[in-house]
């Protein structure tokens, strides 16, 4: 901890990427294991452009209750902590595969979120996105002012990430000193990458977990533990 603190302070780039363990901190129902089943379906049969073909009923109603338990839930003092670090660092970028948003209610404010958001919602026919907290929706499937049916907005298995936001992602992760891998399994991709990207272009990497992934053993620092617990340590 003492040396990763140090290198913090070294540093003049920072970048972070953080995945669903963070927001399963908050309470948020993680995408694996029993906690993420719903109805006894996996999110990988439901977060796909086929599932929505074949029953957006069904898919509306998931995004429902998920949008219904992401509203009770708050942010979590690792959230909180990522916050003040951005205020603290004259560079800092934060990549989240989360789409909660709880980044940006706990007061983050460069955040890319590579795999978009639960509470924006894209129209099938003239494509335009909008944000949209209501909970529960007044319609399912709802619908556009333009008469077609909306989709979800966040980014489903089998889709490309958003290229913009993306290229921005592997630019923070190239020119950052240190970068931080907190709360993620490390083996959703391209995402995923991004820590090797990192180390490949001379940062040092940190990882912030309750367990070791497929990419502890080729980093910098493994730090075992809660992010809420850990991550406010690292910035005291």
């Amino acid at each position: 901890m003492q040396a990763v603190r140090e290198w913090l302070k070294q540093a003049r780039n920072v970048a972070a990427l953080t995945g669903a363990g963070v927001s399963a901190e908050s309470g948020v129902p993680t995408f694996r294991g029993n906690n993420g089943l719903w109805k006894q379906r996996r999110p990988e049969e439901l977060a796909t452009p086929g599932a929505f073909a074949r029953d957006p009923k069904l898919v509306w109603e998931w995004y429902n209750w998920r949008r219904g338990v992401l509203a009770e839930v708050k942010p979590n003092p690792g959230h909180y902590a990522l916050a003040e670090l951005e205020q603290r660092l004259s560079a800092f970028t934060l990549i989240t595969q989360n789409v909660d948003g709880l980044h940006l209610r706990a007061g983050s404010r460069n955040v890319l979120q590579v795999h978009g958001s639960i509470w924006n919602l894209r129209c099938l026919i003239c494509e335009q996105e909008r944000v949209d907290r209501r909970t529960p929706l007044p319609e399912i499937p709802p619908t556009c002012e333009c008469g077609g049916m909306l989709r979800p907005g966040g980014v489903w298995f089998g889709e490309a990430l958003p290229r913009d936001i993306w290229r921005e992602a592997e630019a923070a992760a190239r020119s950052a000193d240190l970068f931080l891998v907190i709360g993620t399994s490390a083996v959703v991709y391209p995402a995923a990458g991004l820590a090797q990207i990192a180390k490949a272009s001379g940062a040092r990497v940190v990882e912030i977990n309750i367990e070791e992934t497929a990419i502890s053993n080729g980093i910098d620092s493994f730090l075992q533990g809660p992010s809420g617990k850990l991550l406010p340590q690292l910035i005291a």
